[in-house]
């Protein structure tokens, strides 16, 4: 059944919400139901189960947060939890439990986040005294289920968000077998920003009659322009940072978050952008949270304009003044882009997605536009004349501005001194130098080179088979930049391919794309993984289970052939 429903719906009180869920969105200054929450919660509050494609940014948590608190009865005091919500990452994870507890902080609600990297005590002992809804990565809900910590007898409601994202790191089969510790007679909402086949499989096995919902890219009418306006450059690899450089200064974002792979690349192109006299700040796995917390608040109060971020660090962000978003690789994923640039354009704001590629990538943009359904022009770089032309307009502008808001008058000395001598021509020149000197608006060195694109019938010229590049998008084993670590776990413990898969990416800032050749031997695996991220990886996975058992976890030991 797929849901039509009017705009007569204006405000949380039209939604027969409970009286201390309407006083907690006031509070928090909600005036009204963004489209998703007007068509989710209605047949949520009725038990209806749900599948709805939603992108990031959309309201979404608030549309099955919502409905979730308002079946809450039990008081405090022990118990199971009522309601499972689980979600890709770490970051979601703690993003999600935030939104319950301000929603439902006069219900008293008992919310556990649970995932990787945090000290299992802490859970355990959470877990014990009793909670109402537990947020969790699929590996870590999966592991206090096998302890026998997490029980669900007593669950109401099962929330997969961002399924396609779960999908993707490896979750698929722990999804399956937490859903089968669930009582048959649970609610089940499901939302994704994608539709992949395998989300209507889970659908169909999973979901009872589900009411269907579509969210996400604003619609205009013939002649407009789209809210998010998507753009690419392709750039050889090493003139990016300065292409990126010029983009932004032509672009002048409010704010926006550039998108790296890595970690290193996330801290190297931080260093450069700072450099070039930008305010920019890090976002990545190997933050700890109070760091994290002081980036966002300095992004947030205007402190930094540029939050350079891996795809993880970054999920589950909502920044209100988000104006563009800058794909500085091209995303290995039509879904990954999806999720990226449905950070801007939202609730009626106008925003601007920007891709970097290099010449090897431009087939690649030719799969996203298939995906999405939407052309990506590519644009040439800025020149040097046009970065010359944007600065005078911005040094214009600021002038414009102190002519009609500052107190010039203590000035004017200086200016009528200068006319007894110069030109009043004259003197406003060189008083527009040093302004625009004093700018920071320093001239590139040279220009960046023009990419000749082949076109699409020059490349099946070339004969070379499709997509063989694409096809695994990762190293062949013992790939340079790839470490390969040992697992003290094999065929004999049960384990597969997708379950280091799972556990790295669950765990670790790393997603399942990240990860390069595995080898299942009887009794241990080997799998490779890029290298500054070894030591990391090492770590996550002693501190957590591969099918519910320690393992030992080490680099490979390499022995003389």
């Amino acid at each position: 059944m797929t849901l039509n429903t009017t705009d007569d719906t204006s405000s949380f009180a039209d939604l027969t919400l409970r009286p201390e869920l309407l006083h907690a969105l006031s509070g928090l200054g909600y005036e009204e139901p963004t489209p998703i929450q007007r068509e989710a919660i209605p047949p949520l509050l009725e038990g209806r189960d749900l599948l709805g494609q939603a992108a990031t940014g959309t309201g979404k948590t608030a549309a099955f947060a919502l409905p979730v608190l308002q079946r809450m009865t039990r008081d405090g005091g022990g118990g199971e939890p009522m309601a499972l919500v689980l979600v890709p990452t770490r970051e979601l994870a703690v993003q999600v439990s935030e939104a319950f507890h301000h929603y439902g902080r006069e219900l008293g609600a008992r919310v556990l986040p649970i995932y990787g990297g945090q000290p299992i005590g802490r859970q355990l002992r959470a877990l014990q005294q009793g909670v109402d809804i537990v947020v969790a990565t699929p590996g870590r809900a999966l592991d206090h289920i096998g302890r026998g910590t997490l029980r669900l007898d007593d669950l109401e409601m099962v929330v997969l968000d961002e399924a396609d994202e779960m999908l993707d790191m490896g979750f698929a089969e722990d999804i399956e077998a937490i859903l089968q510790e669930t009582p048959e007679n649970r609610q089940t909402v499901l939302f994704s920003a994608t539709m992949p086949p395998r989300i209507n499989g889970i659908a169909r096995r999973h979901l009872n009659d589900p009411v269907r919902i579509e969210m996400g890219r604003e619609t205009t009418a013939p002649g407009e322009a789209p809210l998010v306006r998507q753009t690419a450059y392709v750039v050889p690899r090493a003139h990016k940072p300065a292409a990126l450089g010029r983009v932004l200064d032509v672009e002048a974002p409010t704010a926006a978050i550039v998108f790296c792979r890595t970690r290193d690349e996330v801290d190297q192109l931080t260093e450069t952008l700072n450099g070039r006299g930008y305010r920019a700040e890090a976002l990545h796995g190997g933050m700890g949270q109070e760091q994290r917390d002081r980036v966002m608040g300095r992004l947030r109060t205007g402190t930094a304009d540029l939050l350079v971020a891996t795809d993880v660090a970054a999920r589950g962000l909502d920044i209100e003044q988000l104006t563009h978003v800058v794909n500085y690789d091209v995303p290995s994923a039509p879904e990954s882009y999806v999720h990226r640039i449905g950070r801007v354009g939202r609730a009626g704001r106008e925003g601007v997605a920007i891709t970097l590629a290099e010449p090897r990538e431009h087939r690649m943009l030719k799969t996203i536009e298939r995906v999405t359904k939407r052309r990506i022009p590519i644009e040439k770089v800025p020149t040097i004349a046009d970065l010359r032309a944007r600065r005078l307009e911005l040094t214009r502008a600021a002038l414009h501005e102190s002519l009609l808001e500052d107190d010039l008058e203590r000035f004017r000395v200086v200016v009528e001194t200068l006319t007894d001598e110069f030109d009043i021509m004259e003197v406003a020149l060189a008083a527009v130098k040093l302004a625009h000197e004093a700018s920071g608006a320093a001239d590139d060195e040279q220009e960046i080179p023009e990419v000749a694109l082949r076109t699409e019938r020059e490349e099946r010229g070339r004969r070379e088979p499709a997509g063989r590049q694409e096809r695994r998008g990762r190293p062949a084993a013992g790939g340079s930049g790839m470490t390969r670590l040992f697992v003290g776990a094999g065929r004999s413990s049960g384990i597969r391919p997708q379950d280091l898969v799972g556990a790295i990416a669950g765990e670790s800032r790393l997603t399942g794309r990240d990860i390069g050749a595995i080898e299942i031997a009887d009794r241990f695996s080997l799998v490779e993984v890029p290298d500054a991220a070894a030591d990391e990886v090492i770590a996550v996975l002693r501190g957590s289970t591969i099918k519910g058992k320690k393992a030992t976890v080490r680099r490979e030991r390499y022995n003389a052939r």
